[in-house]
């Protein structure tokens, strides 16, 4: 896949388009008025490999909270703000790295101004966030309805706002909860901007229906090599976002995991609770440190083929009745009784660990 060149933008250190790496962001659910457990959430979000965090500022006190959280988070703040113009500038004054903010929806020009000029000094970049569902009444009207078309005119009018103040750190997203419409806006803003595209499919839903709708949503735009950085969004605790953004962007071949695990779906040979056992060792791989070298584990159902259509796995354990393999790169390297398959398992990734840890 050929990504398009965009524009980059730098987000306190991490950089957002013009050819750097797929960027993983997500938003806090805390009360942003709440430093430790906002920053508890942002270490949590940080280890599980989020990259940008977002926090709602939903009034003056969410906003000076910001300046510890900023101070102290391991990940770039951004401030979502809506209508109020003096939330930004005081979000802004407490050193965060971005804003998600809509000029059109703060007022009057010399609002936009004054926005303009705090950002300028600090060189902070905007994301200007369309969402179909809160599109403006009169796009609505003149389309009938929320189209790609009416959230393309409405992203153009908020970036023309921030252009003609001679202002260009710009992001963008077009969410929408419905896949296709969202796959529409985005491939269209594609054609007629080159700032950097923030993909998401918006209120996607629980994990059982979310991790769907965003892995066809994000999924098919990066595939078409659309889009600079992602969130999944999902109900609930936004750390579970982070291993299915990671996940879609493994299996895109855009972002290498360290630590890989393969299971089979079963069938009639299978003889083990497998699904038991797959769930255990994805938790346990999921609390591993960083590795310098990737590691893919396997857990199959089937002793008779399972060592062979996992040979590229560097472990693996293939159930049977009563009993199971051990493998290491398709070789059996001990049969066991079902009970000892997980410890033994565990025991080899530890090892693994131990050699390959990079903390």
């Amino acid at each position: 896949m050929q990504r398009k060149m965009t524009k980059p933008v730098q987000v306190g250190s991490v950089t957002v388009g013009g050819g750097s790496s797929i960027v993983i962001q997500s938003m806090t659910n805390t009360d942003t008025r709440d430093v430790s457990k906002s920053l508890a959430q942002i270490h949590a979000l940080a280890e599980a490999g989020c990259e940008i965090v977002r926090l709602a500022v939903l009034d003056g006190d969410a906003a000076k909270a910001l300046g510890e959280i900023a101070t102290k988070s391991p990940l770039p703040v951004i401030a979502d703000i809506h209508f109020d113009y003096r939330l930004a500038l005081l979000a802004v004054e407490q050193g965060i790295h971005g804003l998600r903010l809509n000029p059109g929806n703060i007022g009057a020009r010399w609002k936009v101004q004054e926005v303009v000029r705090a950002v300028k000094e600090q060189q902070i970049p905007i994301r200007i966030g369309v969402n179909a569902g809160s599109l403006e009444k009169e796009l609505l009207e003149k389309y009938q309805g929320p189209t790609a078309e009416g959230m393309i005119e409405s992203a153009l009018g908020h970036i023309r706002l921030l252009e003609e103040e001679g202002y260009d750190k710009i992001k963008v997203s077009l969410k929408a909860s419905t896949v296709p419409l969202m796959l529409d806006a985005y491939r269209k803003m594609n054609e007629v901007v080159d700032y950097p595209l923030h993909l998401g499919v918006t209120e996607a839903g629980t994990v059982s229906s979310g991790v769907v709708k965003s892995a066809i949503g994000i999924g098919t735009l990066l595939a078409e090599g659309i889009g600079d950085t992602i969130r999944v969004s999902l109900t609930g605790d936004p750390v579970r976002e982070i291993p299915v953004a990671l996940e879609i962007l493994r299996v895109l071949n855009l972002r290498q995991r360290s630590v890989e695990l393969i299971s089979c779906p079963t069938c009639g040979r299978t003889q083990v609770d497998l699904a038991l056992l797959a769930e255990k060792v994805e938790l346990r791989l999921a609390q591993l440190p960083p590795l310098d070298k990737p590691l893919k584990v396997a857990v199959m159902g089937c002793a008779v083929n399972g060592p062979g259509e996992a040979r590229e796995a560097d472990y693996g354990i293939a159930g049977g009745k009563g009993m199971g393999l051990l493998f290491r790169r398709g070789e059996v390297i001990a049969r066991l009784p079902e009970e000892e398959l997980l410890a033994a398992l565990l025991c080899e990734i530890e090892e693994y660990v131990r050699d390959h840890g990079r903390g």
